[in-house]
Order: structure tokens, then C-alpha cells, then sequence
């Protein structure tokens, strides 16, 4: 598996909140769900979100907006427009303080609005639930990241488009992966329209000797890897490697390769089914007791409380949901 697919395996939509929303103006919705990742496709018309870190964005026909958890936005018809309603971390729709009447109602499967042939149509996905791998993928994008209209999405958006009104048996699992195709595809676009913010590790996979050893660290955490051994296998002099590894991640070849096996066990601790002993393995530890310790030094607690926190947290979404 190529570490995009890891990072996005945590974020992987299981029975995700989907809705088509159906709009004439004048429309304001204010969303307020403190999801860890929102994936909103504009189907027809236009739109503005604005989010509570500042940031603006309009977005057309075909447009997909990223939208990072767990800052509140809003998403109306125009930036004037005063939100009608408010939705809330249980998806409930509440109308807002001394806004005016608009009459939201439902318009078919996963579908409201306020016009059965609304000007604007409009996607939205939320996903729940993110890991510490690809948390460190999304904290690149901004508070809306937009995908501008193109080949590599739309593919998915009209598939998606299709399904969502449908209900029929495994429905809610064909749609969970359409969301995710998405959702994979837009990173994909943004990573590629925004080098400057993407993770040094997307870009530096087109580097012939760090790709090669990137690849090496992602899907062989387990092995004894050494500077020496990742330069041998990258053909590469240990010092050369080592400059040119440094250079351009940030940091030294040890130094990711501690981090990464690190996260992956974060996100392996997920699965009550795993024991601290079974992940030392998987991610090149020689003892749960070597784990432990590296672990508490890099994350602050223990695998053993971390996985607490995490049921904890789990627990308490589904409760929203």
C-alpha cells in the first residue's frame, strides 16, 4: 500500500452522514457538526463558504471544497446572506436567531431544501472519524480547500450525483466508498495544483532516490532499516543519501522513519484486537516494552492510555451520530 492510500485508510468513510441539499436563494446554512473533514461538491449554480478561520471561497459547477474540522463554516448563496439555519453535531437543522423563515423540508432520499428543482444543488459528506496518519495529510490543506472542475473528479462526483437519492440493499456502503473515491481523487488534484503545501513526502516521491526510500520506510516499517542500509538499497553513497534526504524533508532519514513507524502504530492501536506486542512487531520494534517507551516519548502518553482515549472518543461520536 502507498503511504496516500495509509494516511487516507484512517479516514475511511464508514456510514458517513451524505445529503443532497436542493436551494433557491436566498439561502444561508451554518454548519456547526465539528466534523474532522467535510467534502462538499457543487452540482449545479454557485455558492460561497465561508469559514470561521476567515477564509472565503466561492465555488461553481463541478467545483469540490475540502472543508477541515473542526472550525464551523457557512455555506450560502451570497458572502451577505444571513444563515437561516444552524446544523449541529447530530446533523439536526435548527433555525437561526431572528433569521428570516426559510422552509427546509425533505425532498426525497438524503434530500432537502427548499425547492424540489432548486437553481443550486449541492453534495455534502461528512466523515466522523480521522487517524494520526492522515491527519497529517490534511492539517497540509487549508481551512476550504477548493478543487476546481476537472477530469480527475468528475468521474466520481457524477457517480456519486447517481446513488445518493437510491436506496437499495448495501446502499450506504457502495455510497461510503463513492465518498471516498471523492475524496481521494480531490486530494490527489490539490497535492497536484499546490506543491508549496503538500507534504514534503507527496513531492518528494518524484525524486528517483527519496521516492525509492520513501517507499522502502511506508511499506516496510518493520524492516531494521539504517542510513547505510536505505542508501545501499537507494544506490547512493550514506552521505550523499543522508544530505539529500535532509535537505529535502526537513528532517534526518532515522528521524522519519521513527516518526512514521510511530504513527502507524497510533492508528494500529485503533483495532482493540491488536496487542501492543503484535504492532512492536509490525512497525520494527524489538519488544512492546521499546515500543511503549518511544511511543510515550513521541505522543505524550502511553499506547496503552492513547487507545483509551481513542474509545473514548469513538464512543462518544457514535453517541452524536
Amino acid at each position: 500500500m502507498d503511504a496516500l492510500s495509509m494516511m487516507l485508510a484512517g479516514s475511511r468513510a464508514e456510514g458517513a452522514f451524505l445529503l443532497r441539499s436542493l436551494l433557491d436563494p436566498p439561502w444561508s446554512l451554518r454548519i456547526e457538526d465539528h466534523a474532522p473533514v467535510t467534502v462538499l461538491v457543487l452540482v449545479r449554480g454557485s455558492a460561497i463558504v465561508v469559514s470561521d478561520t476567515g477564509q472565503s471561497e466561492y465555488l461553481e459547477a463541478g467545483d469540490v471544497a475540502l472543508l477541515r474540522g473542526p472550525d464551523p463554516y457557512t455555506v450560502a448563496d451570497r458572502p451577505d446572506t444571513p444563515p437561516h439555519v444552524i446544523i449541529d453535531e447530530s446533523q439536526n437543522c435548527h433555525a437561526a436567531a431572528g433569521a428570516p423563515a426559510l422552509r427546509m423540508t425533505g425532498l426525497g432520499v438524503r434530500t432537502w431544501g427548499n425547492a424540489s428543482g432548486g437553481s443550486t444543488a449541492m453534495l455534502t459528506g461528512t466523515y466522523r472519524f480521522d487517524s494520526v496518519l492522515s491527519r497529517q495529510l490534511l492539517d497540509s490543506l487549508t481551512p476550504i480547500a477548493v478543487v476546481p472542475r476537472s477530469s480527475g473528479t468528475e468521474p466520481m462526483i457524477a457517480l456519486l450525483a447517481q446513488q445518493i437519492t437510491l436506496d437499495r440493499p448495501g446502499q450506504d456502503a457502495l455510497l461510503d466508498r463513492l465518498l471516498d473515491l471523492v475524496l481521494i481523487a480531490s486530494l490527489r488534484e490539490w497535492s497536484a495544483l499546490n506543491p508549496s503545501r503538500s507534504p514534503n513526502w507527496i513531492t518528494a516521491y518524484d525524486d528517483p532516490i527519496l521516492g525509492n526510500a520513501l517507499k522502502l520506510i511506508h511499506n516496510q516499517p518493520e524492516r531494521p532499516w539504517t542510513v547505510e542500509s536505505l542508501a545501499r538499497e537507494c544506490n547512493c553513497s550514506r552521505a550523499a543519501f543522508a544530505r539529500r534526504f535532509s535537505e529535502r524533508m526537513g528532517i534526518g532519514p532515522v528521524g522519519y522513519l521513527t516518526e512514521w513507524r510511530l504513527s502507524v502504530a497510533a492508528d494500529l492501536l485503533s483495532n482493540p484486537e491488536r496487542t501492543v506486542s503484535t504492532i512492536a512487531t509490525e512497525v520494527g520494534y524489538s519488544s512492546p516494552f521499546a515500543l511503549t517507551a518511544a511511543f510515550t516519548r513521541h505522543h505524550g502518553v502511553s499506547p496503552r492510555e492513547f487507545r483509551r482515549r481513542q474509545c473514548a472518543e469513538t464512543a462518544a461520536s457514535s453517541r452524536v451520530q
